[in-house]
């Protein structure tokens, strides 16, 4: 099979890459080549997907049977991608997110959830918002219509992470000591190992599926608890979590999600956080693998090297993430 990969170079686009080449698929990868090395065996042809003549030079003269696109954020660079690969691919898989929908994380979502408005021709270089991946995802059923799938992830994670979730939290229980852990430790989440993602993600196209697919891991799949002990499993620390209230990190002005990554407190803001209902991805066959094994993999890249590539941000909003040491400690003294 010939695959087109928007994006391709680094995380989710790069685990997606080295599983369709171990399949022995074909695969073209179109990325500005900036943001990291295209592997070995692609067809790399690098451009920038906001310029019509850079997606002109890409489709001249090629054709695929699928199209995988990691790397939309712009509901008008989505549709004009999407116009242009509409007579040279069978079929368009389109990365969204849990942020697309109007009630997460405040409540559980479904493929039938409502999505955020935004339209698909809204005018290109918007600012970050949620929205937008819901204005992407109309652009592409514009021009794709049942010959394509969304996929709606939620928390990824693993070896080549950017961000800095999980390796935030390795690197601090590998310093050791007292460690502030916030919540409960019994609290569900629904971390999904990109790997796990690419695999299922290339399952569809493989088996010629379309439409709509929530894709996290199942609830209870692991909890906070297990989280932070598979980290300390990784890294052989001899840290001592010191798990604290809801009440108490947020008395303290502690930032959910950043400041304590991936700490969601049972708030009506973000009840739903890990009450995603993936059963229609599990049915289709998404497995995702022990936190224990992201954990170990993720830990071992770090110590190759691969925190020269972490950003320890969020994502486009360039929020730091992590707590820093004199706040941690002032919270664990109490």
């Amino acid at each position: 099979m010939k695959i087109l990969m928007l994006g391709g170079s680094k995380f989710l686009g790069r685990a997606y890459v080295a599983e369709a080449l171990s399949r022995g698929h074909e695969v073209t990868t179109f990325n500005r080549g900036i943001s990291g090395g295209d592997l070995d065996g692609t067809e790399a042809v690098h451009g920038d997907r906001t310029r019509l003549e850079d997606l002109e030079r890409l489709v001249d003269g090629r054709r695929w049977d699928a199209v995988i696109d990691t790397s939309g954020q712009q509901p008008y660079d989505v549709a004009q991608t999407a116009r242009l690969l509409r007579g040279r691919a069978d079929h368009y898989s389109f990365v969204s997110s849990v942020h697309a929908f109007t009630d997460w994380p405040a409540k559980p979502v479904d493929e039938t959830s409502k999505t955020l408005h935004c339209p698909a021709d809204t005018p290109p270089d918007q600012p970050f918002a949620n929205a937008l991946k819901a204005g992407c995802e109309r652009a592409l059923l514009e021009q794709f219509g049942e010959r394509s799938s969304v996929l709606n992830c939620g928390l990824l994670y693993g070896p080549h992470e950017p961000i800095g979730r999980l390796p935030w939290w390795l690197e601090r229980i590998a310093r050791g000591g007292r460690v502030l852990a916030p919540g409960d430790p019994d609290r569900p989440m629904q971390l999904i190992d990109a790997r796990d993602f690419a695999a299922f993600g290339l399952d569809l196209i493989d088996h010629g599926l379309a439409g709509r697919f929530v894709t996290t891991a199942p609830t209870g799949h692991t909890t906070y608890g297990q989280f932070l002990d598979a980290c300390i499993q990784a890294t052989g620390s001899d840290a001592e979590l010191v798990w604290t209230d809801d009440a108490t990190l947020l008395a303290a002005d502690v930032q959910p999600w950043t400041e304590l990554p991936l700490w969601a407190p049972n708030t009506p803001d973000w009840q739903g956080t890990w009450r995603a209902d993936s059963s229609k991805a599990a049915a289709a066959g998404l497995h995702c693998r022990p936190v224990t094994e992201t954990a170990k993999d993720t830990w071992t890249w770090l110590r190759n090297g691969g925190c020269a590539n972490v950003t320890y941000t969020q994502g486009l909003t360039g929020i730091p993430i992590g707590i820093q040491p004199e706040k941690e400690q002032r919270i664990l003294a109490g």
